[in-house]
This record gives C-alpha cells, sequence and structure tokens, in this order.
C-alpha cells in the first residue's frame, strides 16, 4: 500500500466510527445498519447481546424509543490498516443520554456510559468501506435519568 492509500483507509474507517454515532444520536437509528457488513456483528459483552446480520442490526438500533435524548462524544480514535482490505480501530466514548425526553434543552447530568469501542473494517469489491464488528467495552456506568 502506498501512503496515500493507507491514509485514505484509515479516514473512510475513522468516518465509518464518528457516522455511527452521529446516525445513533441526530439521525435515524436503523441506518447504523447500513455501516456493516452484510454479516456484521454488534457485541456487548457486559450485556451479553449479540447482534448479527444487517436486517436484525436495523431491528435492534431501530427499536430505540423516540423519546431517547442522547449525544456520543467519541475521542483517542486509532486506526490500524492490517491489509489492503481489511483494519481494526479503537475508540473511546462517552454517552450522555436521558430517556422520557419531550423536546427542549435538557438538564445537564453526567455520562451514564464511559468505554471503549473495539472494531473491524473490510473493504467492499466496490471500495467501500464497512464495518465487520463491533464491540462495545463499558469501563464506567451510571443510572440513566428519566425526563
Amino acid at each position: 500500500m502506498t501512503m496515500d492509500d493507507l491514509l485514505a483507509a484509515e479516514r473512510a474507517c475513522e468516518r465509518l466510527i464518528i457516522d455511527f454515532v452521529h446516525r445513533l444520536d441526530l439521525g435515524e437509528p436503523s441506518s447504523v445498519a447500513d455501516l456493516f457488513t452484510e454479516d456484521g456483528r454488534w457485541e456487548w459483552p457486559e450485556g451479553e447481546r449479540v447482534i448479527e446480520g444487517r436486517d436484525a442490526l436495523r431491528e435492534y438500533f431501530g427499536s430505540r424509543p423516540a423519546e431517547r435524548l442522547s449525544r456520543r462524544l467519541m475521542t483517542n480514535v486509532l486506526v490500524t490498516v492490517t491489509s489492503p482490505d481489511t483494519a481494526t480501530a479503537t475508540s473511546y466514548f462517552t454517552t450522555h443520554r436521558i430517556d422520557g425526553h419531550k423536546g427542549g434543552m435538557a438538564p445537564a447530568g453526567p455520562p451514564v456510559q464511559v468505554g471503549h469501542y473495539e472494531d473491524a473494517f473490510r473493504r467492499s469489491a466496490e471500495g467501500t468501506w464497512l464495518l465487520t464488528s463491533r464491540t462495545l467495552f463499558l469501563a464506567f456506568v451510571g443510572p440513566t435519568p428519566r425526563a
């Protein structure tokens, strides 16, 4: 791989990481599934949740309550390109959330989750980078406030 190829792959994977949380917080949560391969996998070991396949991911993320206000902050994104068509990444996240929110500004509070994601990516035959797996690890958790 050339340096340009390496940088383009890293940037494409970083973009997926950010796009994921934007879609959850500001867009249509079910569209997160489009960022995964057809056989993509989302796992939360502490919650013993495993969702496999794009259709199951669409259903899972699309089932989030409309009254959930959330903002996720992504930092310390480290992408490692492992071949011309594969990569891995580790990134930290902080989640602020209120359930039962009816609109307008919400009172500020501490984060409800702090942790990291471990991701695997694959480039499709068309050249698009997609998530093959995302695993969520929590380091700190707190109660989710209700509006």
